[in-house]
């Protein structure tokens, strides 16, 4: 495990990075509900936009913090950019658009970050950010770690869903589980309403700040729920409710401690799907649990 402080600088880097790639998904991929169709993929190596199309051109981004480098390939031809230390967000903006722009390829994206505390321009900021390789692989590793714990969960329920992957904005790892029950966001917020407008329950893993340096596992209702949902029935012990972010947390530290880290996180997973289930009124749920019918 790796906790926030241990990697704060690098993770900054990458969540930069992530911002560009997304944005140039955002941009360029088809429209789903819930931002689906931003969310970037992980794979061995890292994260990626998986194919785009811009126009009649085919786009492909991928992050591989394995061999510290970004791939951008336009049309099956590929060019790696470093990443390194002493590159500024705006170094790694000017390599990947000129990648994109010399092969003919006419892409623009939003230069603000999304949902991020910093405000400066990405094509503008020329702070050198620091990248530690090792500790981004014990970082990536713990996102796959994850995302393998979510699939396991998600992959068999008979309900609609939005798979795991990265959000770039809040740079966690979630899916989603949906009902098919429509409510609109109370305020005229452009994310916000876009991505909260018919219920769901979204599991999350995310990596930490500076005021909760643990990594951690979350459930978030939508609608929230912002009353005392601290249930006896919720696994394990360690897992609670926090009614003013209307999210129940699981730290990854009482995870790994726990005797079957696996088993510890699908119980969460369960105990707080049955939990909300009935809280948020959903009306009965036990198709979606019904076996596959696959060896």
């Amino acid at each position: 495990m790796i906790k926030h402080s241990e990697w704060a600088d690098t993770k900054f880097t990458l969540h930069l990075i992530s911002q560009i790639l997304g944005k140039i998904k955002l941009v360029t991929a088809h429209k789903e509900p819930q931002w689906a169709h931003v969310m970037l993929p992980l794979t061995p190596n890292g994260f990626t936009t998986g194919l785009l199309f811009a126009e009649d051109d085919l786009l492909q981004l991928e992050v591989d913090v394995i061999n510290s480098l970004i791939s951008v390939n336009v049309n099956g031809a590929t060019e790696n950019i470093a990443i390194e230390t002493s590159k500024s967000i705006k170094d790694y903006f000017d390599e990947i658009f000129h990648s994109i722009h010399s092969r003919g390829v006419d892409v623009t994206i939003n230069l603000k970050p999304q949902e991020m505390a910093y405000k400066k321009l990405l094509n503008e900021d020329d702070t050198p950010l620091t990248f530690n390789q090792k500790d981004a692989v014990r970082g990536l590793k713990l996102f796959q770690l994850a995302l393998h714990e979510q699939m396991k969960f998600i992959a068999p329920m008979r309900s609609r869903k939005v798979k795991p992957a990265l959000f770039w904005g809040t740079f966690d790892v979630a899916m989603l589980v949906l009902h098919g029950i429509m409510e609109e966001f109370p305020e005229d917020r452009v994310i916000e309403k876009a991505a909260f407008d018919e219920h769901m329950i979204e599991y999350g893993f995310w990596l930490g700040d500076d005021n909760v340096d643990t990594p951690s596992f979350f459930v978030l209702p939508y609608p929230f729920v912002n009353k005392d949902l601290n249930h006896t029935s919720i696994k394990p012990e360690e897992a609670y409710y926090d009614a003013n972010l209307s999210e129940y947390f699981l730290d990854l530290e009482s995870v790994m401690k726990s005797e079957n880290p696996s088993k510890t996180v699908q119980e969460f997973f369960q105990s707080t799907f049955d939990v909300l289930k009935v809280e948020l009124e959903w009306d009965d749920c036990s198709h979606y649990f019904i076996p596959l019918k696959m060896n």
